[in-house]
């Protein structure tokens, strides 16, 4: 067969991408082609940097290739990415492609601490990412990034203040805990911190961004209906233990996403605390808090199971030293980026097969 840029997107067309289940050639992600004397390259476009399946397509496409051309052919296939979005171009947040709410049915189950390490894998694969702490009665923020006593910068255009948020670890970061003395509570009726929330989604610049991570409070509460009411979020991660106690709060968490008024696609569930192991025995799992609880609410409500995040010291550790556990070698860091390639993975399959989300209308 004659080697020509049509004759490779016809071999190309065999391989489908597995999440989405179309063929490379169908789906646009094979591109800059170039046939030259000693090679022949091109790139394929995959729809996160953080694709678990990266060498699985990439192999796939070096077997139909050497089975319609042979192989004596030099081929240099490029892995690049480019994070999808249904995201229309709005005045709020233009530039963002994805914006994920973290969410719990109640506090004490490591949701901020999922959400830290979930913000600092995916900009590790190399993706564009904001974290906004909407817990603005107890932001922890601050402190699992070592930014205490950070304040952000604030800049005028037109007669709008515009606050640049802080960066650190590869996420950009806006938290209540930058505006207010360290040990002062903030007591604030509902109005007031959604109001505060709406000022972290419009008045600051997230600039461009591949995922942002709104990272609520616990609970089902003004905060979520603010958040609804204010931007399209493409989707929701659920964060639990394993006992029936938790389990229960984040199925009403989780319901509350599912509700027809809300409509907000639920992209899975992420067990925390799974399983404790002790650093001196790593092939060992002590299941303290029950056994994958996380996996059976997931299969309740037919949503994805994205994972199981272990209980061990260098967690807490880290979120006491503001240095996420994912920068640390080890099964924590496995898990979380395990956790980030299953995130990623959820958001192109909802934004390949779901319809966009829409800003909630709630009538009183």
């Amino acid at each position: 067969m004659q080697i020509t840029k049509e004759a490779i997107l016809k071999s190309l067309s065999k391989v489908d991408d597995p999440d989405l289940k179309k063929d490379l050639v169908t789906l646009g992600m094979i591109q800059a082609i170039e046939i030259t004397e000693g090679k022949i390259s091109f790139n394929v476009v995959l729809t996160t940097p953080a694709c678990p399946l990266k060498e699985v397509i990439k192999n796939n496409c070096l077997e139909v290739l050497e089975d319609d051309f042979g192989k004596g052919i030099q081929w240099e296939i490029n892995m690049t990415s480019q994070v999808t979005t249904i995201r229309d171009a709005t005045p709020i947040l233009p530039q963002v492609k994805n914006i994920i709410a973290i969410a719990s049915g109640k506090g004490g189950v490591g949701k901020s601490t999922t959400a830290v390490n979930l913000a600092v894998s995916l900009a590790e694969t190399g993706a564009k990412v904001g974290l906004i702490d909407a817990d603005i009665s107890g932001p922890s923020i601050p402190t699992m990034f070592n930014v205490e006593g950070e304040q952000p910068s604030v800049k005028k255009v037109g007669d709008k203040n515009i606050i640049i948020p802080i960066m650190q670890y590869g996420v950009k970061l806006m938290s209540i805990g930058f505006l207010t003395p360290t040990d002062s509570a903030v007591v604030w009726r509902g109005p007031m911190a959604s109001s505060a929330l709406r000022q972290f989604i419009s008045d600051v610049e997230w600039g461009e961004l591949d995922y942002l991570l709104i990272d609520l409070p616990p609970g089902t509460s003004d905060i979520h209906l603010t958040m609804v009411q204010t931007v399209p979020v493409t989707g929701a991660v659920i964060v639990t233990t394993p006992q029936k106690v938790a389990l229960a709060d984040a199925s009403k968490g989780l319901s509350m996403f599912k509700q027809p008024q809300i409509n907000v696609p639920v992209l899975g569930v992420v067990e925390n605390m799974a399983y404790f192991t002790p650093e001196e025995l790593p092939d060992n799992k002590y299941y303290l808090f029950g056994k994958e609880g996380g996996r059976k609410l997931a299969e309740k409500y037919q949503v994805p199971f994205l994972g199981e995040i272990p209980i061990v010291q260098s967690i807490r550790e880290s979120g006491d030293t503001g240095f996420p556990a994912v920068l640390k070698n080890g099964i924590t860091k496995n898990a979380y980026m395990n956790l980030a390639e299953a995130v990623a993975r959820q958001i192109a399959i909802r934004n390949a097969s779901a319809k966009k989300t829409e800003i909630v209308e709630i009538k009183a």
